[in-house]
C-alpha cells in the first residue's frame, strides 16, 4: 500500500506533550481521539491538557510529583496523562482491570499526590485511598454515584471544574527528567515501577513512526491497556505523527473488528492471545482494504496464527516486535523477512543498539545463546524507589570503548536469545522465574501472596504451562494448611475477588501430600514446571 509523505509538526519540543501542542497549533480541527466516549480534535485535547495542568498547579502539585490515572480508555485519560506532564509531574497510568489491593500498592509505592478516576472506581477504592496520606487531590471525570459518608481526606474536583482553570504553560523540565512510571510485574512479587523520561517516550515514538511509516492520515487503534508500554505507544505514535487514535474497548474479538472497520483503522497492535482470537474471525472487507499494518509484541506469535493472518490480510504488512518496559521498544522484524526468518524477533529498532552478551560481558558468536542487552535513548531511568533492583537490571553497556568519562547505561533484559550471521535475533527463554500470559509479564509471587494471605495453604507455587491461546497458563500448585481442606472453586472465587483477570490461575494442582522440595528445603519450582510443561489438562483440572 502506498504511504503518504510524513509531515513534521512545527517546532517539536523535547517533552512528551509537545507533539500534541504543536499539532493543535497547526491542525486544531484534526481529529485526535475517537471512541465510545466521543471524538476530540487536537485543539480540544490540547486545551484540556493545559487546563488540567492549571488545576494541578493550583492544587500545589509540584514538579516531579506523581499523578495517577485510573480510567478506561477515554479522552479524559489521555488529557490527564499529558496534563500531568504539562504541569511538570510524573504520570502513572493504572491498569483499569486491577483490584483495589493492587491499585493501593501502586498509589502507595509511587506516592501519588493526585488521582484522576471515575465515580464508580472512586467508590470501590474509597477504603483503600483513606490509607494514603500523600494523596491530596482526586479528579472525577463524571458525577459522584451517591452521597458519601463524611468528607474524604482529599480534595475532590469534578472534571468540569478541573478544566475551568486557566491553561498552564509547560513547566520547566528537561528531556532527561522523569515523565512516567509504568508498573510491571517483578521477580520480587509485587509490581515495580519503571521510570521513563520524556526522552524515552519521544524516542520510542519516533523510532516506531519511522519503521511503520506513520503519517497524519493514519488511524491507529489503541486496543491494549494504556498502562502497558505497548498500549501507551499507540497513543504517543499517533500524536507524534498528527494521526488519529481510536481508544478501543471491546467485549469480543468480533466487536473489535467491527469497531476498527467502522472507524477506518489503518494500524492495529495486539498480543499473541488477541491475534489468535482474531485469526478465527471473518474480517470485514472494508477493514481488509484499509488496514495498512498490524504489529505483534508481548510474546511469540505462533506460525499457524501468522499464516492465518497473512491469508486473511494479504495486503496488510505484519511487523513482529519485541520489547520490554525497561527499554520501551527494542526490536522488530521487517515484513519482508517474515518468510525467510520464521521465529525471529528481528533486529534493533532505529536509534537503538542491542547485543547478545556472555556472562563475562563479551559479545556472543552467531548462534551462541546469551543475554539480550539494549543501549540507547530508550533505556529507562531505572526502577522507582528500588536502587538495588535498578543496579541489577541497569548496568553499563559492556561493549563501550575504554576511557569513557562515565559508563553508558544499558538494560540487561534477562532474556536468553541468539543471533544469526546477519544479526537477526531469536528468543530462547527467560533467565528468571517470570511468566508471560496474555501479553503480560507476570511474577508468580503476585499470585502466591494472595494464596498465602487466605490462610488456606501451607505452601504455594505458581508455574506456567504451555497454552496455545495465552502463551502460558498459570498453574497454582498447593499444599493445604494443617487441618484445612482445599477446594478449587473456593480458591477461584478468592482469586477473582483479589486479582485481575490476567493473574487468575487456570489450573489448580492440589497436593495434600505436600510439594517436592530442593536439597535446600525450598519448593522445587523447576520440577513442577517440568511436570506441567507436557500435560494435557482442562480449565480447572488438577
Amino acid at each position: 500500500m502506498p504511504s503518504a509523505q510524513r509531515p513534521q509538526p512545527p517546532g517539536r519540543g523535547t517533552l512528551i506533550q509537545a507533539p500534541l501542542l504543536d499539532w493543535a497549533a497547526r491542525s486544531p480541527a484534526k481529529e485526535a481521539l475517537l471512541g465510545r466516549f466521543g471524538s476530540w480534535d487536537y485543539a480540544t485535547l490540547a486545551d484540556a491538557c493545559q487546563r488540567l495542568a492549571g488545576l494541578l498547579r493550583a492544587e500545589g502539585i509540584a514538579a516531579g510529583e506523581r499523578i495517577a490515572v485510573f480510567l478506561d480508555k477515554r479522552p479524559e485519560a489521555i488529557a490527564a496523562l499529558l496534563g500531568a506532564a504539562q504541569a511538570g509531574g510524573i504520570f502513572v497510568p493504572v491498569y483499569p482491570g486491577l483490584r483495589p489491593r493492587q491499585v493501593h500498592h501502586i498509589l502507595a509505592d509511587s506516592g501519588a499526590s493526585a488521582l484522576v478516576t471515575s465515580a464508580a472506581r472512586l467508590a470501590a477504592l474509597r477504603d483503600e485511598l483513606t490509607a494514603l496520606p500523600a494523596l491530596r487531590t482526586v479528579v472525577r471525570v463524571d458525577p459522584p454515584e451517591a452521597a458519601e459518608d463524611g468528607p474524604p481526606p482529599w480534595r475532590e474536583v469534578g472534571w468540569q471544574a478541573a478544566v475551568a482553570h486557566p491553561p498552564a504553560p509547560a513547566a520547566e523540565r528537561l528531556e532527561s527528567d522523569p515523565a512516567a512510571i509504568l508498573y510491571t510485574s517483578g521477580s520480587t512479587g509485587r509490581p515495580k515501577g519503571v521510570v521513563l523520561s520524556h526522552r524515552n517516550l519521544l524516542a520510542g515514538a519516533e523510532s516506531v513512526v519511522a519503521y511503520l511509516g506513520n503519517t497524519a492520515e493514519d488511524r491507529i487503534a489503541a486496543a491494549l491497556p494504556l498502562s502497558f508500554d505497548y498500549g501507551l505507544s499507540q497513543v504517543t505514535t499517533a500524536l507524534l505523527c498528527g494521526g488519529s487514535c481510536l481508544l478501543l474497548d471491546y467485549l469480543t474479538p468480533r466487536s473489535l473488528l467491527q469497531q476498527a472497520a467502522r472507524h477506518g483503522v489503518t494500524g492495529l497492535a495486539g498480543v499473541p492471545s488477541l491475534w489468535q482470537a482474531l485469526a478465527r474471525e471473518e474480517w470485514p472487507e472494508g477493514l481488509r482494504r484499509r488496514l495498512r499494518y498490524i504489529t505483534n509484541s508481548g510474546g511469540a506469535l505462533p506460525q499457524a496464527t501468522l499464516r492465518a493472518l497473512r491469508t486473511a490480510l494479504p495486503e496488510t504488512e505484519v511487523f513482529l516486535m519485541y520489547g520490554l518496559t525497561e527499554a520501551f521498544r527494542s526490536t522488530y522484524l521487517p515484513p519482508a523477512e517474515l518468510a525467510r526468518r520464521p521465529g525471529s524477533i528481528g533486529r534493533a529498532i532505529p536509534n537503538a543498539e542491542v547485543a547478545v552478551i556472555r556472562a563475562d560481558g563479551s559479545r556472543c558468536a552467531p548462534y551462541e545463546p546469551g543475554e539480550l542487552v539494549h543501549r540507547g535513548p530508550l533505556v529507562a531511568l531505572g526502577y522507582w524507589n528500588a536502587p538495588e533492583l535498578s543496579a541489577e537490571r541497569f548496568r553499563p553497556w559492556p561493549l563501550s570503548p575504554p576511557g569513557l568519562p562515565r559508563p553508558e547505561p544499558a538494560v540487561w533484559s534477562g532474556d536468553t536469545v541468539y543471533a544469526d550471521e546477519q544479526g537477526y535475533l531469536y528468543f530462547l527463554g527467560r533467565s528468571d522465574e517470570m511468566l508471560k500470559t496474555s501479553g503480560f509479564r507476570v511474577s508468580p509471587g503476585e499470585v502466591e501472596e494472595v494464596l498465602y494471605d487466605s490462610g488456606l495453604v501451607a505452601e504455594a507455587v505458581v508455574v506456567g504451562a504451555p497454552d496455545e491461546a495465552l502463551g502460558q497458563a498459570l498453574v497454582a500448585v498447593l499444599e493445604p494448611a494443617a487441618g484445612r481442606e482445599l477446594e478449587a472453586g473456593a480458591l477461584q472465587r478468592l482469586c477473582r475477588r483479589e486479582l485481575p483477570g490476567y493473574l487468575q490461575p487456570r489450573h489448580w494442582d492440589l497436593r495434600p501430600e505436600g510439594l517436592p522440595h530442593t536439597p535446600h528445603g525450598k519448593p522445587d519450582r523447576a520440577r513442577l514446571t517440568r511436570e506441567w510443561s507436557g500435560r494435557g489438562h482442562g480449565e480447572d483440572g488438577a
